[in-house]
């Protein structure tokens, strides 16, 4: 038999090779994950760096929602891909919430980072991890499951950004309150080195960079050099700002008084404390861009940017805070750039939290346990829109959603909402792609919004509604509401017949 190939033959089969051989030798992408600390929407709109390098040069989720706006049940999906009632995480404290209750329920030793680490990356987490870390761990200097590298806070009062311990790969290492120790920038200098040590001493190996700033949650400090920066600049003033008619809410905040002025002043001085320190934030994410392209590495490398919940200023009568299913608690923002990202994209469909472990997976080539509640985006970043996708996807509020008083400056300190807020029933609902926001409280009272129409939320329809149209969205939310994996995502595509 005559093996022979003729010149032409050669030639395709030496493309073929050298393709499949490039293929092979491609290293899999860098994962760049920064998420900041109950950053609303509309604040994130105005962070330059990000609009410039993040979202015109990526694509925009533009209905991206999170299931409990609350720090620490976010977190936990983020890191698990899956909603709170099958995480059991609803609070920022024990026993059902917070790094203690997620350390005793063994959470950690499926996560993200492990499988991410399992395919072949080198993890790093800078910033905050999960309230109260690492009360009740084995030590102080207690690293989670799947870390290669480690840089949170284990003492101090981080929240304040100064005079704070870093748990360094296993050494607590003290800062104090001079302007190079403010945490958003230590933070942005760690993950910069990390970077470039990556570039130059694991050239070959991928890394997953989780960047976890604790601004802008109150108190807010700015970095000193932004101390003076944004004079005048005051909370919108919304059509829901100090909402003037609440007899159509349910009982918690239909009995809520107007705002007084004081109040309103507060909120104003909180909104620009929170704006301020969320220029060093941006700075953060220059840096971050910076470093990769210096480094030869931001071609090969997804930057997302977005944050763990929402954060209200004022509207519908409430002071400074999160916890319900308003629009400005639940929805977040999220910009992702990278390899085949379509530049200045958006994407319109009803993406979650949940969202990110399934997506980094993919984008890793790693493999993720059958009970993973979220679906990958990582078409959408490709510039397709898969069919079918999700319809519906649940909102909640546990009971044990408030914050503990903060003994040791570990747990988060209090929003001034916080107070109010013990009187809000638990409650589920579903935030629909037909832009419907559906709430049933405990307590046996609703909230039904077309966002659509009433993007404020000011007039619940729920009374108004139609018999079927309730019984619909009840037995919708109920179906989601006993289903994990991959019964819950067939039950986000549609209602029960």
């Amino acid at each position: 038999m005559n093996h022979s190939l003729g010149r032409g033959s050669c030639l395709a089969l030496g493309i073929a090779l050298a393709w499949v051989g490039a293929a092979f030798a491609a290293q899999p992408p860098n994962i760049v994950f920064i998420l900041a600390d109950d950053l609303d929407a509309a604040s994130a709109a105005t962070m330059d760096q990000v609009r410039t390098l993040v979202t015109n040069q990526g694509t925009s989720f533009r209905h991206h929602y999170v299931n409990v706006s609350l720090c620490c049940p976010s977190r936990v999906s983020t890191l698990r891909g899956q909603f709170a009632h099958n995480t059991t995480i609803f609070g920022n404290d024990a026993p059902d919430g917070g790094f203690e209750g997620t350390y005793a329920k063994g959470l950690e030793s499926s996560t993200i980072a492990t499988w991410l680490q399992d395919a072949g990356y080198r993890t790093v987490l800078f910033g905050k991890y999960l309230n109260g870390y690492p009360n009740t761990a084995p030590s102080i200097t207690y690293i989670p499951p799947g870390w290669t590298e480690w840089y949170s806070a284990n003492g101090g009062s981080p929240y304040s950004a100064f005079n704070y311990k870093l748990n360094e790969n296993g050494q607590t290492v003290s800062y104090g309150n001079a302007d190079s120790d403010y945490l958003t920038d230590v933070i942005a200098a760690k993950a910069t080195d990390f970077i470039r040590r990556s570039a130059d001493q694991h050239p070959e190996q991928p890394f997953f960079a989780y960047i976890s700033t604790y601004a802008p949650h109150l108190p807010a400090t700015p970095a000193p050099r932004y101390a003076q920066a944004l004079p005048g600049i005051t909370a919108p003033r919304t059509l829901s700002f100090n909402e003037p008619d609440v007899s159509d809410k349910p009982t918690w905040l239909r009995d809520a008084p107007l705002l007084t002025e004081a109040e309103i002043t507060t909120i104003d001085q909180q909104y620009r404390s929170r704006r301020q320190s969320l220029l060093a934030v941006d700075d953060l994410v220059k840096s971050v861009i910076d470093t990769l392209e210096a480094t030869g590495q931001l071609a090969n490398t997804y930057v997302f940017v977005t944050s763990d919940n929402g954060f209200h200023h004022g509207e519908h009568r409430l002071t400074s805070g999160k916890l319900t299913a308003f629009e400005e608690d639940v929805h977040i923002p999220l910009s992702v750039r990278g390899p085949g990202v379509p530049a200045g994209a958006t994407v319109d469909a009803l993406t979650a939290n949940v969202d990110y472990a399934a997506t980094f997976a993919e984008i890793a080539g790693a493999t993720v346990p059958s009970w993973v509640d979220g679906r990958s985006v990582v078409p959408f970043l490709r510039g397709q829109n898969p069919q079918p996708w999700r319809r519906a996807m649940l909102l909640a509020r546990g009971e044990h959603g408030g914050t503990a008083r903060a003994q040791d400056g570990l747990l988060e300190p209090p929003d001034p909402f916080d107070t109010l807020a013990v009187s809000i029933p638990p409650f589920t609902g579903l935030r629909t792609a037909d832009d419907y926001t559906y709430v049933a409280y405990a307590s046996g009272e609703y909230e039904l919004y077309q966002n659509s129409r009433d993007p404020k939320q000011l007039r619940n329809q729920y009374d108004a509604a139609n018999e079927n149209q309730k019984a619909h969205l009840a037995a919708w939310l109920d179906a989601l509401v006993n289903a994990s994996g991959e019964a819950l995502r067939e039950a986000e595509l549609r209602p029960p017949k």
